[in-house]
């Protein structure tokens, strides 16, 4: 084909993902040592198991098998009568064993789904499997110099040396493979956020924790024609072209970069007449860019063979009993119909479950529209302003509530709550009850208010006869002296309601 005739064909992405998820339990899947290991020092959280050391014997932890059970029942797989797990052979440094520990060809979870929402359109990609397996290490590539060892961390190219912590090696990992289900990158991001969501809800994972998610994305570009109305694509075409794996990405904003990024690369590269070259390449999330690390493995490289000190797992019977919450589509839907909320809502007080229970924790004690809009709109609206999390003042939901009762109680305005109380609160660390006293924002009496109304009234004669000549800006101005006077302490609608009578009398 002619570099002209290249330059003129219409392309499409075809993109698949392999997300590994860390799985929250107290210990490594095949040994007895502790996951927590964000404060530990180096290399502290190992032993003969997960060092890969000679004699030792791998059992696996019930507790990842379970969280297993439970992604499972969250989209909808079918769990086989009997999984095994295998070794897969290659070498990387943060691999002790030369091997490791994961599952071939009878994963624990086949054939699933996952709907999610692209632009309000709701979207199904197909699971084709999710499988356990064992994290590797870490590595830290490092520059010679002084100063703390963070600071001196860099690529690979520009490193002195590099250091390996195996405390994270033998974290559960579960590995989600999904079919070739995504015609762009914006698909893929809303996909992840709806996938941690989920995992999130099922109290099997956190993403609080260093690199507990983790992408690679497959794409490969095609003739824009090959694809049907409803996105599927012939089995040939896809085996005809070639795709790039993208390794390691680590967010959700850094798979929809490196993807726009992968896809526009190689559509350069289709419409200039060259050929675009199987291989992995790694995502640089300083400049946005993709860049070769090796030629793509292909299965047989990795020599799968059974794991002979692991028996097979039976456990298909779990998928009937292991209780799964509810989640967070469900969630949403009730809360529309129960509360009687609206869909955005609903989406916002059902964006994670801590932000979910905390509504109804405030919705049993106050009027459900009230306890939406103080936990969706003002506490979620000043959380994000400070680049916080809801989890970030988990140990504060009382103060919070404390809040809404002032409001509900009708002793502090709402307008004083929300852009006095409670930034004060988040700004300060100090509870609702101290600052209400030392801003003296307590309501003040029906007398004072009449009272400021009154005197409003006598010092703007402007205002008035603007009021009785039928414009309405006049009132707003009465109300905003009137407040003033008040110190904001005053309901902004009982003192519009009190100026009308006492203008009209």
């Amino acid at each position: 084909m002619t570099a002209q005739a290249s330059e003129s064909r219409e392309l499409a992405a075809v993109i698949g993902l392999e997300v590994h998820v860390q799985l929250e339990t107290e210990t490594k899947i095949f040994c007895g040592c502790s996951t927590d290991v964000a404060d530990a020092e180096p290399n502290t959280h190992t032993c003969p198991v997960c060092l890969g050391l000679p004699g030792a014997l791998p059992v696996v932890n019930e507790g990842a098998v379970e969280a297993a059970v439970k992604v499972g029942k969250a989209i909808d797989a079918d769990i086989p009568e009997e999984t095994t797990f295998h070794r897969k052979n290659y070498y990387y440094p943060d691999l002790p064993k030369n091997f490791q520990i994961t599952q071939y060809d009878s994963p624990i979870c086949q054939d699933g789904e996952l709907e999610f929402s692209v632009e309000s359109e709701r979207r199904s990609v197909d699971i084709r499997r999710a499988h356990l397996e064992e994290d590797p290490g870490s590595i830290k590539h490092v520059r010679e110099g002084t100063g703390p060892l963070e600071s001196r961390t860099c690529s690979i190219e520009r490193a002195d040396y590099t250091l390996i912590d195996y405390n994270r090696a033998g974290t559960p990992l579960m590995e989600i493979v999904t079919e070739p289900d995504f015609r762009a990158p914006g698909e893929v991001r809303s996909f992840l956020e709806k996938l941690e969501e989920v995992l999130e809800y099922l109290g099997v994972f956190d993403a609080t924790r260093d690199g507990s998610l983790r992408i690679d994305a497959n794409l490969s570009m095609v003739d824009a024609d090959a694809v049907g109305e409803d996105g599927d694509i012939d089995e040939s075409v896809l085996e005809d072209a070639n795709r790039t794996e993208v390794k390691n990405i680590s967010s959700h904003k850094g798979a929809e970069q490196a993807l726009s990024f992968e896809a526009s690369r190689q559509r350069k590269l289709i419409q200039s007449g060259r050929a675009v070259e199987q291989e992995t390449r790694h995502f640089n999330e300083t400049h946005g860019n993709t860049v070769s690390m090796r030629s793509k493995e292909e299965e047989k490289d990795y020599r799968y063979f059974r794991e002979a000190d692991l028996p097979p797992l039976r456990v298909s019977h779990w998928k009937d009993e292991v209780p799964i919450p509810e989640l967070p589509d469900a969630r949403r839907e009730r809360f529309v119909a129960e509360y009687g909320l609206s869909e955005e809502a609903a989406s916002k007080l059902t964006s994670t479950k801590q932000v979910a229970d905390f509504f109804e924790d405030v919705a049993e004690r106050f009027d459900a529209d009230l306890a939406a809009t103080w936990v969706a709109d003002n506490l979620l609206g000043e959380l994000n302003y400070r680049d916080m999390a809801i989890t970030d003042i988990d140990d504060r939901f009382d103060e919070v509530t404390r809040l809404v009762e002032f409001v509900a109680e009708d002793e502090i305005t709402a307008k004083n709550a929300r852009e006095t109380v409670l930034r004060e609160m988040l700004d300060t660390g100090d509870d609702p009850d101290s600052v209400v006293d030392r801003e003296g924002l307590g309501k003040t009496s029906g007398d004072e208010v009449q009272q400021a109304v009154v005197d409003a009234i006598d010092e703007n004669p402007d205002a008035v006869e603007d009021y009785h000549n039928g414009e309405d800006g006049a009132i707003n101005f009465l109300v905003g002296q009137v407040m003033q006077k008040t110190g904001g302490s005053a309901d902004p609608g009982d003192v519009n309601g009190l100026l009308r009578e006492e203008l009209e009398s």
